[in-house]
């Protein structure tokens, strides 16, 4: 009895992407160039005897350059959140898939591996036949020396990533004496194992089944997004030494296109979700076109609208509002940054004694406020109440914080019980730098007479 055998998952094929150069490779190596250079060089820059950029998240501060944020800065990161989002969208509706094909570190990660991987193993068909190849020494060794490799890098990434969460310099010397903490050591291996996992193994699968960003995309797009397409109406029908003399198309079916593709598709079936917008293809392609005398552009970045021969509208609704939207944000979040004072304080009231008699007939109320200073240098501030008749501070007026920190004040304040009546009363706190009165705030609380 023939019993059919039905696979519920389709069993992975290596895929060994073609090396290719051109405009699109030449600016996807740029951008792992920035990339890199910023992640890797960014947490070694001093900054008024400090890491330039840290995220002491132990201290719940975090530094970036001249910037001191702490957890009540709560609202930027959100900020920067809707900021990355709304650039997402704004890119996607224009453009595509570019971050994804230029900037995400998947892509970025990926293409320094292989590029490791060819070094060592050499071209496509080359790595093609030393994987059909069985166990010898050579391979053995060539094996070897790229996970050897992938798998330094993969730690030197996971250390700089700690790097930023752990001053990098301590963090370098606790790892060559062997005694970092459990929570370094997990963080260094799970990001380099992730690292080295993601880029070295899984590559393509990581966009395709990972990356929710694939699935949503074509909600983004529309007939005037430009996209990486094929042009049907030149290239085909295709066929090998194809030209226009024997009525053919463009395309001599070289498979160059997929032979480049990182994710293995063949753009001409169509845009895919496969597709990460890298444009490798077209690099590939022009070469071809030039090989054989044809015009490049055979692949090229276009519109369903080009396509169909209408004009593209790049000014239109979709794109103006994100625009809009997005400006206004990054305007305004740049004008908070300019305009923020680097004090903030925090007024409690003392629950312990709401209200209470003292000599001379006078109500005391007790308030503990919290001072912190944002700046990297100490500084000395003056206290003030207001709103109360007759009301006033019957504490140290002048409270001293250090840099980038803060200080838990008790202030007492008290007033006269026959002017200022019965009941509750709205007073503000003014604390003012002694040096410098435009680092001032104001926050308001209130007076309690029984």
């Amino acid at each position: 009895m023939k019993v059919d055998v039905v696979e519920l998952y389709e069993i992975r094929k290596a895929i060994h992407p073609r090396d290719v150069h051109g405009w699109f490779a030449a600016w996807r190596w740029l951008l792992v160039w920035a990339t890199q250079l910023v992640f890797y060089g960014a947490a070694w820059l001093p900054w008024n005897g400090r890491q330039a950029v840290l995220f002491d998240i132990a201290h719940r501060k975090f530094y970036i350059f001249g910037l001191v944020f702490w957890p009540q800065d709560i609202i930027y990161l959100t900020v920067l959140l809707i900021i990355a989002a709304l650039s997402l969208f704004l890119f996607t509706a224009v453009a595509g898939r570019l971050w994804c094909g230029y900037a995400c570190p998947q892509t970025v990660y990926t293409e320094i591996f292989m590029w490791i991987e060819r070094r060592i193993e050499g071209d496509r068909n080359a790595r093609i036949k030393l994987d059909a190849s069985g166990l010898s020494l050579k391979k053995f060794i060539l094996k070897a020396e790229k996970h050897g490799i992938w798998a330094a890098l993969a730690l030197w990434t996971g250390f700089t990533f700690v790097g930023y969460f752990t001053p990098i310099r301590e963090l370098g010397a606790e790892v060559l004496a062997l005694r970092t903490g459990p929570w370094e050591t997990f963080w260094i291996l799970f990001y380099g194992f992730a690292t080295y996992g993601n880029a070295g193994w899984m590559r393509e699968q990581v966009c395709l089944h990972m990356c929710p960003y694939a699935r949503f995309q074509s909600a983004m797009f529309d007939k005037d997004t430009m996209i990486i397409t094929y042009d049907g109406a030149r290239g085909e029908p295709r066929g090998k030494g194809a030209g226009r003399s024997d009525q053919r198309g463009d395309c001599v079916d070289c498979s160059i296109c997929v032979q480049v593709c990182p994710t293995g598709i063949d753009i001409r079936d169509g845009l895919q979700y496969q597709c990460i917008g890298c444009a490798a293809c077209i690099d590939g392609c022009d070469q071809v076109m030039q090989k054989v005398g044809r015009p490049k552009g055979l692949i090229r970045y276009s519109t369903e609208r080009a396509l169909e021969g209408k004009a593209t509208r790049i000014l239109r609704p979709r794109v103006l509002i994100y625009a809009a939207i997005l400006a206004g944000i990054v305007l305004a979040a740049g004008a908070g940054l300019w305009l923020r004072v680097p004090l903030k304080v925090d007024v409690i009231r003392d629950r312990a004694a709401i209200s209470r008699e003292v000599e001379g007939g006078l109500v005391e109320n007790v308030y503990r406020l919290q001072v912190m200073n944002t700046t990297e240098r100490a500084r000395s501030y003056e206290v003030a109440v207001a709103g109360l008749p007759a009301g006033a501070l019957a504490s140290e007026p002048r409270v001293h914080v250090g840099a980038t920190d803060s200080r838990m004040v008790p202030v007492r304040v008290r007033a006269d019980r026959a002017l200022a009546g019965q009941g509750t009363h709205d007073i503000v706190f003014s604390i003012r730098a002694v040096d410098d009165e435009n680092v001032a705030v104001q926050e308001k609380s209130v007076f309690i007479v029984r």
